[in-house]
Order: structure tokens, then sequence, then C-alpha cells
């Protein structure tokens, strides 16, 4: 395949999806990848240390816990600081150390779908909260500061500019065309090359300008603005296909970090969950004119993903 350069579905971002690229030669060693899996005496977040701190959310049964939710107690932004105005939360997706998320049980992961969104329903009741990010660094290369299995939500006054730019767009795309952009990009890719997995709620795909190697999305095929109008049942299919993508990703022993975005005041978004895997790291075309070069083509990462699916 030779270099192309593609543009993003709807914003005006650009990538070259150089497949040669992957070919050149290292001389270089890679930093390590995934985080090991022994408990450390101290870990903040195992069951005997986390119980000693309030939980602003718990879910799990009479004798322990399944999922805890407490304060992030090292914001980049807090609720008494107009200058930096917001709040996070940490959430420790199972009690178990060794567990990682593509361990763990679909109706556990499910269960994680659902406390993602209890906490963006009372999140966006703070006054003043405009925008809410759901993520997961997983692996030090993808920033992760801690072993033990978590996930955190940001929300602040503040919208990126980038998720304001992009709002636009879809909103003049479906005046033009009477159509939400991911709707039609749902149609379009559900019978393409960069197909992944689809049931009657949710798609996978790989998409057409993917910024990052391996990167995939998964969306549900209503038209939906935030994880909060999901199902029980849309939540269990996001799990089964969520827990089959990070299994490939862990066989590439590749870090990776996955997020929503949900803007509180637009209610005609269409919820994604854009996963992305961290096997490439940016330099000098990137960082200094903006252009991505990703070495693997979305339609190879598909083959990869559909393999056993």
């Amino acid at each position: 395949m030779r270099p192309e350069i593609r543009k993003d579905y709807i914003q005006d971002k650009y990538v070259i999806i150089a497949p040669k690229r992957a070919q050149r030669p290292h001389d270089i060693e890679k930093p390590v990848t995934q985080f090991k899996t022994e408990i450390p005496a101290m870990c903040a977040f195992c069951p005997q240390n986390i119980n000693k701190v309030k939980p602003v959310y718990k879910k799990g049964r009479d004798h322990g816990w399944l999922i805890y939710v407490v304060k992030n107690i090292f914001p980049a932004v807090s609720l008494d600081n107009p200058e930096s105005y917001g709040t996070q939360e940490v959430i420790i997706e199972t009690p178990d150390h060794t567990k990682h998320m593509d361990d763990l049980p679909e109706r556990h992961i499910a269960s994680l779908l659902h406390t993602y969104a209890e906490r963006t329903r009372a999140l966006e009741k703070i006054l003043n909260i405009d925008y809410i990010l759901i993520f997961k660094n997983n692996g030090g290369a993808a920033g992760a500061s801690l072993k033990h299995s978590h996930s955190q939500i940001f929300a602040t006054r503040f919208v990126p500019p980038q998720l304001m730019d992009k709002s636009r767009k879809v909103f003049e795309y479906k005046l033009f065309n009477g159509r939400c952009v991911y709707c039609d990009t749902i149609d379009k890719e559900s019978k393409g090359p960069r197909f992944v997995y689809k049931d009657q709620h949710v798609i996978a795909f790989t998409p057409y300008a993917s910024m990052h190697n391996y990167e995939i999305w998964i969306m549900p095929l209503r038209h939906v603005d935030n994880i909060t109008k999901l199902t029980h049942v849309e939540h269990h299919s996001f799990a089964r296909i969520l827990k089959r993508i990070l299994k490939k990703i862990t066989y590439l022993n590749l870090p990776y970090n996955y997020y929503f975005h949900q803007l509180v005041n637009d209610t005609d978004q269409h919820l994604y969950l854009k996963i992305v895997p961290r096997g490439s790291v940016w330099a000098g075309v990137e960082i200094g004119s903006g252009l991505v070069i990703n070495a693997i083509a979305p339609e190879e990462a598909a083959k990869y993903y559909r393999g056993e699916l």
C-alpha cells in the first residue's frame, strides 16, 4: 500500500497512512509497555488501604465492593478554584490488584460502564460543569501512575476548543445533509474494510483516518449523546466487545488509553468510545506540523481485530 493522506470524518485533522514506515530500522530500545502484576505492600487502591477513604460511590455486595469511586486527591481542577474550576474522581475497577480490565467478566465491565453513567449523571448536576471526560490510562507509556486497574472522570467548566469545533462541524453537517455525520459513518463503516464487529446495539470499527496504531472505536447504533442514555443491554454489548478488543491489545503488549468525550450542553452528540493503543511515539513531523504519520493502516488493524472475534 502506498502512503496516503486521509482527513478525519468531520474535523480538519489529517493523517498520513504509511505502512512501509513500520519496516524502518531501530536501534533505540523501546520502553516497557505493560505493568507487571506483583502486589506492592502499599498499593493505594487495594482494599486494605482504599477502604480508609470515604467513597463518593460504591458498587458491590455486602461482604465487599466490586467498584470503588473516590475523589482524586491530586486533582488538576477543583470546585473552589475559579481559575481551574472542576472536579476529578478515580474509579477503582476491581479490588483484585492482579486483574487487568480484560481479565474481568463481561458483567463486571458492564457494571463499570453503569458506574460511569451514574457518576456522569451526578457530575453534570454541578453548577457550571460543561465538559465531562471519562478516561483510562493502562500502562506507564499511556500515562498511568499506579498499576492497580483504574480509570478516571474529569469534569470542568472549560470546553476544549477542538470539541467546540467538532460540535460546530457536526451541526453544519446535519444542516446540509439532514443526518448525523456519525450515524452516516456507522452506515458506511458497517459495510467496509474497517469493520470489526456489530450486534443489535453497538458497532466497532477502525476509523478511516486513524491517528494511532490499532486505534478502534465502539459506538452505540442508537443516536445517544452521553453515557447516561445507554440501557442495561447496551452496557453489556459494549462490555462484550470491549473485553475482546482489550485482549487483542494486550496480546500485542501495548499500553492504551480509552475515553468518552461528553459536552453537557450539547444534547445532539453521538457518543463513542475511542480506544487508542500506544504503539508509536509522535516525533518531529507530528510535533512540528500536527500532521500524524500512522504506520498501521486501519484496514490492516481491522483484520487483526476481526481474527477470532
